[in-house]
């Protein structure tokens, strides 16, 4: 699978990361342990985080600072996480939220 992440920039240096597995919809994918989860989604060519609950249209990786609600995902079975500012951890079990969220016994 091709990363859309930026490799090399003329102004900016990226530092050694430790890559982790995650999985979104039951699929494995990599990241970087610590980066925002929508940010991996993204890299990975993931570019629809959640459906609006009334109209179902896509939404996706928008402000990237917390202050919207498109990011929102269920992670690791708790909903309205926003993975725009929650750190990538080894292992996550990430989906889309259904609306404005329903917890799976």
């Amino acid at each position: 699978m091709t990363s859309l992440r930026i490799q090399e920039h003329p102004v900016l240096s990226f530092p050694e990361r430790k890559l982790v597995k995650f999985f979104f919809e039951d699929r494995e994918y990599e990241g970087y342990e610590g980066e925002p989860i929508a940010a991996a989604l993204h890299a990975a060519g993931v570019k629809t985080l959640r459906r609006s609950p009334q109209k179902n249209r896509a939404r996706g990786f928008f402000c990237a600072i917390g202050r919207c609600s498109s990011c929102i995902m269920e992670v690791d079975g708790q909903v309205n996480i926003m993975t725009c500012i929650t750190p990538l951890k080894p292992g996550m079990k990430i989906r889309m939220q259904k609306g404005h969220g329903v917890i799976h016994p």
